[in-house]
């Protein structure tokens, strides 16, 4: 496969820092979309053509099937240890799923640790974790290289303590202008309550705004504002735990939307089946908690739903990186923030100088230190003892809390389009295109039945002011987006009713 002229600085980086400077393991932080797959695979390349042995850790089965996929272009036949696989012991390479490795080799012993001159570990933002610790020390004399998006533990910290030195490559602004990866367009609470927030040196004091923005609270139905919003996009949905999920999933499908639920219980053979449905745009949006955050390619999906509050800004980046993808016909990825994490964590498109040491924070330059911010905490799966973030559902063996999905928050709220300084962009019309929305309203209401007056009440609702002309247009028939808007307030007006008669 030819390589793109950064993977290649990389690579070569990479091999002298490991064979020239005496480095024994090195991190690549590489975001979503630049290639890490294709890297480890020219690395491992390299390696077996210079007589060697390769071990690949990966912690999903997804994972697995991409890297041996992408081993098979490179010319290269790879054994694979995972429950499920026909073990081929006498290929030089060996894809292992760590679960299933450790249960073999560390735990129960009944095989032994593959050879290897050289260990690539993926998302190896992991690599703390105390199975993926007891796995690299099994293997002492062995070169590592990592491999992730998000190099850093969930509260930002540097991954210093299992490796040597970064080797740096693009970020994703720079895959942006590159042309690999589309920017984001963000949509976050409208007009959040900043009263009383101080500014130093142009911008919010960051722990005062932390502290304002950090409700865990979700804004704004979620529903709605897709069909408002999003015009339909192939859509991934973040939510905040399984029961979550399905009430999304639900909630979605009672408005004629295509859309589907996965979670670590869900079996292989469906899950695959959904995602392959996503891809061929056959369902809309898929509704997943802790799932899809890795391991997790479609450059079709393009818009991001994060119901999911996160004070982690790996797990925040991950999300994200879901969606950034470049695909034929697509300029952005829309992201519908139901939480205000942008503001806590900045654009996707900023840069991160993430940190080595194992004491010191990523940060985001763009932003005040990450020092001001507490990540959720840390804890150990009680199946596996894998180091997890607490709440969440653990990497490497699937094993998840019970859900809470159902005490969700939602308090009504509108989403508005962030400008890149944080502020909230209004919506502006022009006098000819606001009487042109107000006759396809009119082609609308009299379509569906309605009172006459319901086109004037619904323009006003859209630009909070009445038609400036009390003569009515001639009905014109509405586009897509137009249809989707009305449909978006229906939805809003029937939970009203129901709300309204619950409370009766």
């Amino acid at each position: 496969m030819e390589l793109r002229a950064y993977q290649q600085r990389v690579i070569d980086h990479t091999r002298c820092a490991l064979l020239s400077a005496g480095y024994r393991s090195v991190l690549i932080p590489a975001p979503t979309g630049s290639g890490k797959t294709v890297m480890a695979a020219a690395l491992i390349k390299l390696e077996i053509d210079a007589g060697g042995y390769v071990v690949v850790l990966v912690h999903r089965t997804e994972l697995v099937d991409q890297m041996v996929r992408k081993l098979f272009a490179f010319g290269i036949d790879a054994g694979v240890i995972k429950a499920g696989y026909k073990a081929r012991p006498g290929e030089r390479v060996q894809v292992c799923s760590i679960p299933t490795l450790h249960a073999r080799a560390i735990r129960t012993h009944k095989i032994d640790m593959p050879p290897a001159t050289l260990v690539v570990v993926d998302e190896a933002h992991h690599a703390r974790a105390r199975t993926w610790r007891e796995l690299l020390n099994a293997l002492p004399e062995a070169k590592i290289v990592g491999l992730s998006a998000t190099p850093a533990r969930s509260d930002g910290r540097g991954l210093g303590n299992i490796f040597d030195r970064f080797i740096q490559a693009p970020q994703t602004s720079d895959l942006i202008q590159f042309g690999y990866l589309v920017p984001t367009k963000v949509y976050a609470p409208h007009d959040p309550d900043l009263g009383g927030v101080q500014t130093r040196a142009g911008d919010y004091v960051e722990s005062q705004l932390s502290n304002r923005m950090d409700q865990d609270q979700l804004v704004g139905d979620i529903v709605e504002h897709w069909l408002r919003l999003a015009a339909r996009r192939t859509t991934i949905a973040f939510c905040c735990g399984v029961g979550h999920s399905k009430h999304l999933r639900d909630q979605f499908r009672r408005a004629d939307v295509m859309a589907e639920h996965i979670d670590a219980n869900t079996p292989d053979e469906e899950r695959k089946a959904i995602l392959a449905k996503l891809a061929r745009g056959e369902v809309e949006v898929v509704c997943n908690c802790g799932i899809l955050t890795e391991g997790f390619d479609a450059p079709n999906v393009g818009c991001i739903i994060m119901a999911r509050p996160t004070k982690s800004i790996v797990l925040f980046r991950q999300m994200i990186g879901r969606g950034l993808r470049a695909a034929p016909g697509k300029d952005h990825c829309l992201v519908l923030d139901h939480s205000g994490a942008v503001f806590r964590h900045g654009f996707a498109e900023d840069r991160v100088e993430w940190a080595l040491h194992e004491d010191r924070r990523a940060e985001v330059p763009a932003q005040s230190a990450r020092s001001a911010h507490r990540a959720p905490s840390l804890t150990t799966c009680k199946e596996c003892h894998a180091v997890r973030l607490e709440g969440q559902p653990c990497g490497a063996c699937g094993w998840r809390p019970q859900p809470k999905g159902e005490d969700v928050q939602v308090v009504n709220g509108t989403l508005g389009l962030v400008n890149r300084d944080r502020s909230i962009k209004p919506e502006n019309r022009s006098s000819a295109e606001k009487r042109h929305f107000w006759a396809e309203l009119i082609w609308i209401v009299r379509e569906k039945g309605w009172k006459p007056g319901a086109a004037r009440a619904l323009y006003r609702e859209r630009f909070k002011a009445w038609p400036e002309s009390l003569t009515p247009p001639q009905p014109a028939m509405p586009s897509m987006a137009t249809r989707q808007w009305v449909k978006s307030r229906m939805i809003v007006y029937a939970r009203g009713r129901a709300a309204h008669q619950g409370a009766a």
